[in-house]
């Protein structure tokens, strides 16, 4: 182990400990090498970190696709119930976030650590103040797995150092897991069943998760990247509808083109028209010589309508024109002018709502809702979260001229209980705000704003009495129990199991409108 004796030096120590990590790693190459069980090889390399470098018990999970749950493959050092437990969920856990990010951890003293959660049941009450350090298994540029160990300070004294030495070995062990022939026939059904993997080529850009639901989501936008179809993307204001229409852009065939972009809702009512489709020389006070429109600008590229829930009856008859024979004109113009070009439109609106309230087209709104692709909430995406404030972490840091490295343990649970009514931009600001404030390379707890480390501040205080949250559960649960009925009282008090009278006095009191169910 390399304890150092009377008239040993530090560096003699340190010397030879390089040189035993060195002969390991050599030793275990040549395991994985000529490897026939790869199971057994690894576990024969487990046994060697354990024995001549303190670390112990030594794990390896892998990542279930199907369920999206780290298990252990194999542990030296474990029981066979140890085993069993030691499963995590993506984000979950010291070892789920590992995984989720796909950067290594370094937990000084397990007994200190909350996210530590001990499935295995390797640490007791006498052992927790052994350091545990985990790194991430990468196969195909992705983490596929994690190792991890628990070691005692006094044999490994340099825990990052000794955190770099496992991440080396977790680099041979990857390869390792790939299959080395083709899957048969069943393997293969099992592997398209599994979450999507997207296209090694495609460029995401700015867009960063690891989610089902972003997954998911991307997967969608690659898709309908390659056609010529009219895209209509929806979601909560601050979850990255523009970026996710600068990716089908990047990916589409007219990628060389133009791709212009129009926020609807930030120009004036009676300016959107000139914006949209230009305008002649003349044509209204100001306009003392012709422009083009940004469809025009746009011609042979794509065009992204932010907010397009925001304009103008006026203005959308010929948006829908637009869409339908490719035809305008400019205001004050009589020359009808032809565009190529591709539309994608972006909202946080209800349009079915707009729709029923006479603000917006119905037939426009099917003309633009061909390729529907909703871009989930942050708070439905909570892995995502490490992930996207590492990201903003870097940006901020090389924008700020800081050098910070890496978010506290403290801090990343402060982020993932929160609940970001203000999605990704909100974190984006709350992470900008923490650079700037944050004197040393890791960002704590103390940088984030104060909303962020209170539960009035937060919005999670209970702030309605007790009477008013029945009233309003009773209001939904009849709502609903109407709705299913279309508004017939009966039936409705059968679906709540209740009296027949008790609703209609319910109805009464609160208010509510039977005849609206019963269109």
């Amino acid at each position: 182990m390399g304890t150092a004796t009377p008239g040993t030096s530090q560096a003699d120590v340190a010397r030879g400990r390089e040189g035993a990590r060195l002969a390991t790693l050599q030793a275990v190459h040549a395991l994985l090498d000529r490897a026939r069980d790869v199971e057994d090889a690894i576990s024969r390399a487990l046994v060697l970190l354990d024995e001549r470098h303190g670390l112990h018990p030594c794990m390896l999970w892998l990542l279930d696709d199907a369920r999206r749950q780290l298990q252990v493959a194999v542990g030296v050092g474990l029981s066979a119930r140890g085993r069993e437990q030691g499963r995590y969920e993506m984000g979950e856990g010291v070892t789920g976030r590992v995984v989720a990010t796909g950067r290594p951890v370094v937990v000084p003293q397990v007994g200190d650590e909350p996210l530590y959660l001990n499935r295995t049941g390797a640490v007791t009450p006498e052992s927790d103040t052994r350091a545990f350090l985990c790194v991430p298994v990468i196969l195909g540029g992705r983490p596929v797995g994690a190792l991890g160990a628990l070691t005692r300070p006094r044999e490994n004294p340099d825990l990052q150092q000794s955190c770099d030495f496992l991440g080396v070995v977790a680099g041979l062990l990857g390869p390792t897991l790939r299959p080395k022939s083709p899957a048969p026939p069943d393997e293969e059904e099992n592997v398209r069943a599994r979450p999507l993997r997207l296209p090694q080529r495609a460029d995401l850009g700015s867009l960063v998760g690891s989610s089902d639901a972003t997954l998911s989501m991307l997967e969608q936008a690659l898709q309908v990247a390659s056609t010529r179809t009219t895209v209509l993307i929806r979601g909560e204001s601050g979850t990255g509808q523009e970026l996710v229409a600068e990716l089908i852009h990047r990916n589409s065939p007219r990628a060389a083109g133009p791709m212009v972009k129009v926020n609807c809702a930030a120009l004036p009512e009676s300016l959107v028209e000139a914006e949209l489709f230009g305008h002649e020389r003349g044509a209204f006070t100001g306009a003392l010589a012709r422009r083009k429109g940004r469809f025009e600008l746009a011609d042979a590229g794509t065009i992204f309508l932010d907010e397009v829930g925001d304009i103008p009856l006026a203005t959308q008859t010929k948006l829908l024109r637009v869409l339908q024979e490719r035809q305008y004109e400019r205001v004050g113009g009589t020359e009808t002018l032809r565009v190529d070009v591709r539309l994608i439109a972006a909202t946080n609106r209800n349009l079915e709502r707009a729709m029923a309230e006479r603000k917006f087209r119905e037939d426009l709104y099917y003309r633009l809702n061909v390729f529907t692709i909703c871009v989930p909430p942050l708070r439905e995406r909570k892995p995502d979260i490490p992930l996207l404030a590492d990201h903003f972490v870097g940006k901020y840091a090389r924008e700020h001229d800081k050098v910070v490295r890496r978010i506290s343990t403290p801090a990343i649970d402060m982020l993932m209980s929160y609940h970001w009514p203000g999605n990704v931009r909100e974190l984006e600001n709350c992470i900008e705000r923490a650079v700037v404030l944050c004197d040393d390379a890791v960002l704590h707890s103390q940088h984030l704003p104060p909303t962020l480390q209170t539960a009035e501040g937060s919005g999670t205080v209970p702030a309605r009495s007790l009477r008013l949250a029945v009233s309003t559960l009773e209001r939904e649960m009849i709502v609903d129990a109407l709705k299913a009925t279309r508004g017939n009282q009966a039936f409705a008090a059968k679906l709540l199991q209740v009296t027949e009278r008790i609703v209609n006095y319910k109805v009464k009191k609160l208010g509510i409108d039977c005849r609206r169910f019963r269109e």
